[in-house]
C-alpha cells in the first residue's frame, strides 16, 4: 500500500510565485475557481506550471445549468427558475466586470489549455440527474442553490420574483420547498483537461 501525505499550503494562485510553493504534481485540479480571478489565462498557466512532465491539469468550469423545480409552482409567474438563470448571467457579467484587472479571455476552456501549451486537451462532462422526489438531502440542496441565486440574482429579478423565491425559501411558509415532493436535479459538470510534456 503507498502511503500520500496531504499537506496544506495557503497560496494565491493569481500568484505567479506559486509553483515555487508547491512540489510537482501528477494531478493539479481546479473546481470553478479559475473564473474568479483577474487572468484566466495566467492563472492556468500557473496551475500548468505546477503539474509534472506528463502530469494533468484539470478545470471544472463550465457544463449545463442545475434545473431543480417545475415550471409552475403554483405560486409567483410560471417560468421563475429560467429568469433566475438569467438573473445569474447578468451577476456573472458585473461580477467579472468588477475585478480589478479584469482581462478577457473570449475562447473557450480547452483553447485555455492549449494557449497554456498544454497537450491532448480534451473535456469530458458528468450528468447530475435526480428525478422527484429526490435522494435525503435533495431539499436542503435546493434550498442552498435557490439562496444562492437569489443572493446574486437579487438586482436582476421582479419583485415579484423575489417575493416568490422568498415564499419557497421559507421554511415555514404555505409553498415551503420543504413541503415539496417535486423537486428534482438535473445538469452537468465539465472538466477540460491537459498533460504537461
Amino acid at each position: 500500500m503507498q502511503t500520500v501525505e496531504v499537506r496544506a499550503v495557503v497560496a494565491d494562485l493569481a500568484d505567479a510565485g506559486l509553483p515555487g510553493l508547491l512540489p510537482a504534481a501528477d494531478l493539479v485540479w481546479a473546481s470553478r475557481v479559475v473564473h474568479h480571478l483577474p487572468d484566466q489565462q495566467a492563472a492556468i498557466g500557473t496551475l500548468s506550471a505546477v503539474a509534472r512532465d506528463g502530469g494533468v491539469v484539470a478545470l471544472a468550469e463550465g457544463g449545463l445549468n442545475f434545473s431543480c423545480l417545475p415550471w409552475d409552482l403554483g405560486v409567483g409567474r410560471p417560468g421563475l427558475e429560467d429568469r433566475l438563470q438569467a438573473a445569474q448571467a447578468e451577476w456573472f457579467v458585473g461580477m467579472r466586470e468588477g475585478i480589478d484587472g479584469a482581462v478577457p479571455m473570449p475562447y473557450g476552456w480547452p483553447i485555455a489549455l492549449e494557449r497554456a501549451g498544454l497537450a491532448d486537451v480534451s473535456s469530458f462532462s458528468a450528468l447530475v440527474d435526480h428525478p422527484a422526489p429526490g435522494p435525503d438531502g435533495l431539499t436542503d440542496y435546493v434550498h442552498h442553490h435557490l439562496s444562492r441565486l437569489a443572493d446574486h440574482g437579487a438586482d436582476f429579478l421582479t419583485a415579484d420574483d423575489r417575493a416568490t423565491l422568498a415564499t419557497l425559501l421559507d421554511p415555514d411558509g404555505e409553498h415551503s420547498l420543504a413541503k415539496r415532493r417535486d423537486l428534482y436535479l438535473l445538469g452537468v459538470r465539465t472538466v477540460h483537461h491537459g498533460r504537461r510534456t
